[in-house]
Order: structure tokens, then C-alpha cells, then sequence
């Protein structure tokens, strides 16, 4: 008697491939959406962890950080330019790379940028997908054209130094309304805000943003290695803070009035901009992180980022 072996006829095994290729298909999205939500909420811990340390260095200090010093001020006597990050390292339990920055110097010079080139996690939001080699930098003066033995480590974070009053004002009921005495954020170019200075409420108050995947331009959702930025380089870098100007739908302009009317997302390049679906991350001045819609208005936005123009912020 011959008995026949049983086996997958081709119809059966073409039915079993596809019934997995679809399973692929569906699985893959929830995995893509597991992995964002967990990169996400890396990037919320860091941020936290940045509002602790501008809290410690006020505590210390009696004054947040500046954005930028480029004179004596509380961090930094010898009055050399430094960015906010250096002046905060031991806050963020780094006190060994702090000690290898010399503040006697500006950031670029001595061995600075070789502390520049070391990663710091928490200055590194997970969800950025490309970046660029920092290996050189042109010249912005008084800093000269470099070059570095050691790519610089990068930051996806920086000071919002308050609102182009330029950019802005044309989106304002009054045209006029943001001013030179009125357009200022927490931390700002050789700032020495303190806590009750803060009058619109440090609950109010963007510090810092998401600026992510710096100095590559993004214009939109895509890169655009054609242009180059020479600020946000690096961590070690004190000329990254920015203020707001809102940008075009295409990301290719900036601040240029009634036009540039998107808050985030769209340009990288001196604006806020996260590699989130919907939105991005900002610290306030009471070190809550929040996550705000990139549906939010302009001037919304806008008044979240200045600390005593005294708007009425509604729901956002």
C-alpha cells in the first residue's frame, strides 16, 4: 500500500505568506508608534532634567543662566563667551566634563571644543533621525573659522530668548505691541533674570525648546543639506538660543511677517522644530514640560515665549 506524505499544496503556502505579510503590516505601525511614545517620554525626562539644573544654578546663583554670556556674569567671571549648558553640567551630574572646560577661555578655544565633542545624552532627543558631522565652522566674530580635531556633540535643546518683535507684531491685533522692553524671555543674551521676575508666571513661560537635529537644516519634514547654519553646532555652542519668528508652510523662510505664520515644525533653523507627530516638547520657568500641538497660533505661542508682556494666554 502507498501512502501518499501530506505537504502544503503552492496555493496554501502563497495563502500563509500573505496571512503573515499582512500581520507584518499591521504590527509594524504599533511597534513604529511603541517606539516614538518611549522616545517621547525620553525626551520629556530630559528636558526635566534641564529644568532641574537652571533651577540648581539659580538656587546658586540667585539668577537663571543667560541664553549666552559674552560678559562677566554669575558663572562666568573672566566675562568670556559661554553658552548656558557648561554653566549647568554639574547640575545634570556631569561634574567631570565641567572640569574639563576651561572658563578662563571662550568655548571655541584651548581645549573647549575637545569637551564639546563628548556626547551628553540628555542634550539628545531619541526621536532625531539624521544629523550632520560637525568637523568645521565658519567664521562668526569674534570667533574665527575653525576646525575640529573631534565632531562636536550635538543638542536638540535651546534657550528661547523671547519673540522677533519684527516677525510677530504683523500677526498682533496691534501692530506694535512687542517691543524692545517687552519681547524678552527668561534666558536672553547676558541675561540675569531671577524667579519674581518673571511676572506673566513662570507657569507661562517657555525657557526652552525642541530644536532638533541642528546644525542640518530641515525645511519641512526633509533635510536640506544644501544649506548650512552656523549656529546650534553643538552643545559647547553659546550662539544656538534664538527667538521666535514663525515660519513659512514650505520651512524654506523665516520672520518674514503675515507669510510666516506656522509656530514649529516646519524650519529647524532658529525655530522650533521636533521630529514628534503633532507637536513638541517646551520647558517652562517652573520646570514643568509640556507638549504643545504645532496647531497652536502663532501668537499663542508667541506669548508663551515673552516673560512680562502681560498677554491673556487662553487654552492651547
Amino acid at each position: 500500500m502507498i501512502r501518499r506524505r501530506s505537504a502544503f499544496t503552492l496555493i496554501e503556502l502563497l495563502v500563509v505568506i500573505a496571512i503573515i505579510a499582512i500581520l507584518i503590516g499591521l504590527l509594524l505601525p504599533a511597534v513604529q508608534k511603541v517606539r516614538e511614545a518611549a522616545a517621547r517620554t525620553q525626551c520629556t525626562n530630559n528636558l526635566k532634567q534641564l529644568g532641574l539644573a537652571l533651577h540648581g544654578f539659580h538656587d546658586s546663583n540667585n539668577a537663571f543662566p543667560a541664553s549666552g554670556w559674552t560678559t562677566a556674569g554669575p558663572g562666568n567671571p573672566a566675562g568670556k563667551y559661554v553658552g548656558w549648558r557648561p554653566l549647568t553640567l554639574p547640575y545634570i551630574e556631569q561634574e567631570n566634563l565641567q572640569k574639563l572646560y576651561d572658563f578662563k577661555l571662550n568655548w571655541w578655544e584651548g581645549t573647549n571644543p575637545t569637551a564639546g565633542a563628548v556626547p551628553v545624552k540628555t542634550y539628545q532627543c531619541p526621536s532625531v533621525p539624521q544629523r550632520a558631522e560637525v568637523l568645521s565652522a565658519i567664521a562668526k566674530s569674534p570667533r574665527p573659522a575653525m576646525t575640529f580635531t573631534n565632531a562636536l556633540a550635538p543638542t536638540d535643546y535651546e534657550a528661547i530668548m523671547g519673540v522677533q518683535p519684527s516677525s510677530i507684531n504683523p500677526h498682533m491685533t496691534n501692530p506694535a505691541f512687542y517691543t524692545a522692553g517687552n519681547r524678552f524671555s527668561v534666558m536672553y543674551r547676558n541675561s540675569r533674570t531671577t524667579m519674581v521676575s518673571v511676572l506673566d508666571g513662570t507657569s507661562n513661560t517657555i525657557m526652552i525648546a525642541e530644536t532638533g537635529a541642528r546644525p542640518l537644516v530641515y525645511n519641512g519634514r526633509s533635510p536640506n543639506p544644501a544649506l548650512s547654519n552656523d549656529q546650534g553646532i553643538g552643545w559647547i555652542d553659546s550662539e544656538g538660543p534664538y527667538s521666535l519668528d514663525g515660519a513659512s508652510a514650505d520651512g524654506l523662510t523665516e520672520g518674514c511677517g503675515l507669510p510666516c505664520n506656522v509656530p514649529m515644525n516646519k524650519r529647524n533653523n532658529n525655530e522650533p522644530y521636533a521630529f514628534h507627530s503633532g507637536g513638541a516638547n517646551f520647558l517652562f520657568a517652573d520646570g514643568h514640560v509640556q507638549f504643545i500641538r504645532d496647531s497652536i497660533p502663532l501668537t499663542t505661542l508667541a506669548a508663551l515665549c515673552t516673560m512680562n508682556a502681560g498677554e491673556v494666554i487662553g487654552d492651547y
